[in-house]
C-alpha cells in the first residue's frame, strides 16, 4: 500500500525544489492512482478498500500542490518550518500595493473601455506576466534556501496570491462581458 508519511516530492519520486518536470509528475500520478484505484479493492476488506481511498486522496492533493506553482512554493515554506497561513500572509511592498490598487482601479474600468474584451485579455496578460515573472524568480530562493532565502520566498509568495486572486477577478469580469455578448 501507499506510504502517507512521504512529503509529496518523496512520493513522486522527485527531489526537493521548486523547479518541477511537469510531464514527469503527470505520468507518476497516474502510476499512482492505478495502485490505488477502487477496481483493485473491490474484493479487499473494508480497511484495505478506505486505506485506498486514503491514498487517492492523498495522491490528488499531491499532484494538486506541486501542478499549481502557487501552492507548491507554500508547501515548499511549510516543508522548510515557514508557518504559512495563505489566509492572513500580506505583503509589506508598499510599491506592490499602490500598484496592486492602481490594477484593481484599472479591472473596474474594463467593461466601459471602447472594446472591454481586449482590455480585459490585454489586462490579464499584463497580470500573468506579473505572475510568471515571480515564478521565475522563486526557483533560486528553494536552490539552497537559507532564513534569508525562505523570507524572500515567503514575500513572493505573497504577492503571487494578490496576483492569483486579481486574476481569477479578471476572468469573471471577461466571463460577465462574454455574457454580455449573448
Amino acid at each position: 500500500m501507499l506510504d502517507l508519511s512521504k512529503n509529496y516530492f518523496e512520493l513522486f519520486g522527485m527531489s526537493i525544489g521548486y523547479v518541477i518536470d511537469n510531464q514527469k509528475i503527470r505520468q507518476r500520478y497516474r502510476d499512482l492512482q492505478r495502485v490505488v484505484h477502487p477496481d483493485r479493492y473491490i474484493n479487499a476488506t473494508e480497511h484495505e478498500q478506505r486505506l485506498a481511498m486514503q491514498g487517492s486522496v492523498y495522491i490528488n492533493e499531491a499532484f494538486e500542490t506541486l501542478k499549481d506553482p502557487l501552492r507548491r512554493a507554500q508547501y515548499l515554506l511549510r516543508l522548510h518550518g515557514v508557518d504559512f497561513d495563505p489566509d492572513t500572509e500580506t505583503t509589506t511592498d508598499t510599491g506592490f500595493l499602490m500598484e496592486q490598487l492602481e490594477l484593481r482601479e484599472e479591472l473596474s474600468e474594463i467593461p466601459g473601455q471602447t472594446d472591454p474584451m481586449a482590455a480585459a485579455s490585454l489586462f490579464m496578460d499584463r497580470v500573468s506576466t506579473m505572475f510568471n515573472r515571480l515564478i521565475s524568480s522563486m526557483a533560486i530562493d528553494f536552490e539552497m534556501p537559507d532564513e534569508k532565502q525562505l523570507q524572500v520566498a515567503r514575500e513572493k509568495v505573497r504577492k503571487m496570491q494578490f496576483l492569483k486572486k486579481l486574476h481569477t477577478e479578471a476572468e469573471i469580469v471577461e466571463a460577465r462581458l462574454e455574457e454580455e455578448m449573448l
